[in-house]
This record gives structure tokens, sequence and C-alpha cells, in this order.
């Protein structure tokens, strides 16, 4: 990983730190440390355990998109090491970063950037199809919780109408290629790009990861639930369903890393007006859960791509060159 790219993570770890203890003098140390005091250490790591669970399920979405692109021969132990190498970058804008995992799987398996990187759009497209539908199932007998659920299906649909029209998806990569500096070099990259994520998004390549989108994601909202109990709140499972799925949304429509701050004050909020949880303990569950997920990722990234490095010993350069070519 080059030089750059690591001083942008540990940038968002640092504001990650600064927004946390922001919100905790907000809310008051002393009282952040009273609720804290009385919080069970297990529920966190259940929370953790959980979250690795969502990976799994998104790692047998990887899995069913590599076998529809008939790429094979990759073993699985690495295809697993490289799916969770991507949450490296998991703090960039969207998750695009992910992407780093087709640079993995090129330097390791020379299978081309181009064919593997639709993936990750694909896997944006069916996770917030997953949101989605547990924000409906969070939102049923929720007044005003199926308006958040309308508002991101038709931003969800819309995208897919775009996707799933390949005259109008080529209209704007034909613009995009009028463009002027290295817009019009990436023309024939984003045709094939374009061409592998149409197969991927297709409405029989869609069910099925929509649905494991679905249970992973369920899982992360289990953690929350997880982690209110642990601080002896009741809040029920529908509504730590619906605050973590329209929380995770919101910081996935903003373009900020990692979803950072809007994720955060949307779930806090929604703690403290909808769930009655107290400033204090909604502040704490919040930044637990974050930790258990958010965070929790960054850090089986890097596992992850150790283990690869002692796998193969010259990828790190590797990608780092790559890496520095393509943000030139």
């Amino acid at each position: 990983m080059n030089p750059r790219t690591l001083r942008r993570i540990l940038f968002v770890m640092l504001l990650g730190v600064l927004l946390y203890g922001g919100f905790a003098l907000w809310r008051g140390v002393a009282e952040m440390h009273a609720a804290l005091a009385r919080f069970q250490g297990m529920a966190f790591v259940l929370a953790c355990a959980l979250a690795f669970g969502n990976y799994v399920l998104r790692y047998f979405k990887w899995e069913f998109y590599l076998a529809r692109l008939e790429l094979r021969g990759i073993a699985k132990r690495d295809s697993f090491l490289t799916f969770l190498s991507g949450f490296v970058l998991t703090v960039t804008p969207g998750k695009v970063g992910e992407v780093f995992k087709s640079l993995v799987l090129f330097e390791t398996y020379g299978i081309p950037v181009a064919r593997t990187a639709p993936i990750v759009i694909a896997e944006r497209v069916t996770d917030l199809l997953g949101i989605i539908v547990l924000i409906v199932l969070g939102s049923l007998g929720f007044r005003g919780g199926l308006a958040w659920a309308g508002v991101g299906a038709t931003l969800v649909l819309s995208l897919l109408v775009v996707i799933s029209s390949r005259p109008l998806s080529h209209a704007i990569i034909g613009m995009l290629q009028r463009l002027p500096g290295p817009f019009e070099r990436l023309g024939p990259k984003l045709h094939d790009a374009y061409d592998s994520l149409a197969v991927l998004v297709s409405p029989r390549n869609l069910v099925f990861p929509t649905l494991l989108s679905v249970f992973a994601w369920s899982l992360e909202c289990l953690a929350l639930w997880v982690i209110l109990r642990g601080f002896g709140e009741t809040v029920s499972v529908a509504l730590s369903t619906f605050f973590y799925a329209t929380s995770t949304l919101a910081g996935a429509l903003i373009p900020v890393p990692g979803g950072l701050g809007v994720t955060e004050g949307s779930l806090q909020g929604q703690l403290l007006e909808l769930g009655h949880v107290g400033p204090a303990t909604s502040t704490a569950a919040m930044i637990l859960v974050r930790f258990a997920t958010l965070w929790f990722a960054v850090v089986v990234g890097f596992v992850a791509l150790a283990l690869l490095k002692v796998r193969y010993p010259r990828l790190m350069a590797a990608v780092a060159t790559d890496t520095e070519k393509a943000s030139t």
C-alpha cells in the first residue's frame, strides 16, 4: 500500500477519534463514563462476532459474482483473504476503495482489474437493496418509517434503471469519453467494466445476492440490539434494525469516508429521539457499535492483507505500484 493511501486511512482514523471525542464532550465525559461502567463487555464481543458473520455472508456473494463472471481457479483461502482485504479501505467514500481487492486479485492471479472491479458496484447495489428491505421490515408499525424506505427505494431503482439500460449506460460513458483529461483514456475500460456489471445486475443475478445482503446486514442490526442490551436498554429488534439500517443508508448515500459523521449523527439521534435512550447511553452505544462494525472491519482487512503478504511476499510492492499508477 502506498504511503499516500496509508496517510489517508490514518487521517480518517484520527478524524473518527476527534468525532467520537466531540460526541463524548457534548454528552458529558462523566455521564459517558457512568454509562460505560454498567456496560456488559461480552455484548461488545458478541457484536464483533455478528459483524464478522456479516463479512462471511458477503464473501459468499463475492464468490457468487466470481462464478457468474466465470472466474475460476482461485483458491478459496486466497479468495476469502482477498475479499476481507478490501475492508482496509472501507473508510473511503461509498466504500469504493474496496476495489483494492481487485488489485490484489490481479497481482496474485493475473485477473484484469476491469473484470472484477464491477463486482464492487454490484455489491453496493445489492447491499442497498438489502438495507432497504431491512428498513421496510423495521418500519412496520412505525409511523413515518415507510417514508424513509420510499426515498431510498426510489434512489436505488433509479440506479438500476440506468445500469440495466445498455443504450443509456453507453450514452453516459460516451459523454464521459468526450470530456478532456483522463476520461478519454478511461472510455474503453469503462465499456469493459459495464459489460461485466450488466451481467452481475441482471434480474436473475440480483435475487440471491440481495437475500444474502438482507441476512448479512441484519446481523449488524442485531449487533446494535446486543450492545443496547449490554447497557440494559429494551429497544426492540425491529427498532434497532430500523435505526441501524437507516443510518447505514444515510452514510452510504452521502460521499464521506465510511459515512463518518453522517451515520453516527443519524444513529445517535434516532436512539435518543425515537428509541428514548438516554443521551449518554445513546452516544456510548453509537460509538461502540461503530467500533464493532466499521473499525473492526478495517482491522480485519489489515489482518487479511498481512496473511496474504505471507503467501505472496511481493504483493504489497506490486499493489503499491499499481495504485500509484492508477492515481496519476
